[in-house]
């Protein structure tokens, strides 16, 4: 099918506050009111999240959250938040949900409440074109400068490995990806870790700037979750539904058709 736009412009982070969801001292509650629904992402953060030429909300995730808000009856408007304070916004109850290329990992796990894993996402190399400087494992990357992007998996992996991050040239990290591939490209970085479709995203639009590494993966291999505060189970519930309906009738696989040329969406 044909690709929705996907060489757009550049950005992120899509997160749900239902109005009416105050709450007790950490912000959630289990009585969640579904007739407004505020999505807060990273609006730079493509093709999960982000702002068109128009300056509109656009997006893969952004598209599966319209259709599971519709399917249960729900308003919703989109709010940009800082990515590397999510679960900061989770708990305060500014928001309600996460859905915007979050990772599951056991850390996450232990405060935040996730849906039912709905895609995979590897972490790879992008590098300037035709200067892949012989990297074929992630021990490749020392001595050299690596970028990556705040409060991403990547950072999370990488400053959790000190034999790895201490063979750096140098470790920066930026607020947000693009910023890091500018960099790359202006050679300040030697190479970004990025999650795979974020990067191959930003790829197709400069594909005389960058390369993928594809066949080096740094790290495991994680999964998409939808995420909620850890004591909201009736809100992830509801979620998790609407999400459940639009896998079983394809809309989920028509809009990953339209972003990826692929159906990416993980089946129960």
């Amino acid at each position: 099918m044909k690709m929705k736009k996907l060489f757009l412009t550049a950005g992120l982070l899509v997160s749900m506050l239902f109005t009416g969801c105050g709450g007790d001292s950490g912000g959630s509650t289990n009585n969640a009111a579904t007739d407004k629904i505020i999505v807060g992402l990273d609006d730079e953060y493509p093709p999960m999240g982000f702002k068109n030429e128009n300056n509109e909300i656009v997006g893969f995730d952004v598209d599966l959250a319209k259709e599971a808000t519709k399917r249960m009856g729900a308003e919703v408007e989109f709010k940009a938040i800082d990515w590397s304070s999510k679960e900061a916004e989770l708990k305060s109850g500014r928001i309600n949900v996460l859905w915007n290329g979050l990772d599951i990992t056991p850390e996450r796990q232990e405060n935040m409440l996730f849906s039912d894993p709905y895609m995979d996402n590897r972490q790879i190399i992008f590098v300037r074109t035709g200067d892949d400087q012989g990297i074929r494992a992630e021990t490749d990357l020392a001595g050299k400068a690596v970028g990556t992007q705040a409060g991403s998996t990547a950072e999370s992996y990488i400053t959790s490995n000190a034999d790895l991050q201490n063979s750096f040239l140098e470790f920066k990290t930026y607020g947000d990806y693009i910023s890091a591939f500018m960099d790359l490209e202006n050679g300040r970085l030697d190479a970004v870790v990025c999650d795979e479709i974020v990067g191959r995203y930003y790829m197709a639009k400069h594909p005389d700037a960058l390369q993928a590494i594809g066949d080096v993966t740094v790290g495991p291999v994680s999964q998409f979750g939808i995420a909620f505060d850890k004591g909201n189970t009736e809100l992830r519930d509801k979620v998790q539904k609407a999400f459940d309906e639009i896998v079983a009738d394809g809309t989920a696989t028509k809009i990953s058709e339209e972003w990826f040329g692929a159906d990416l969406i993980k089946k129960k």
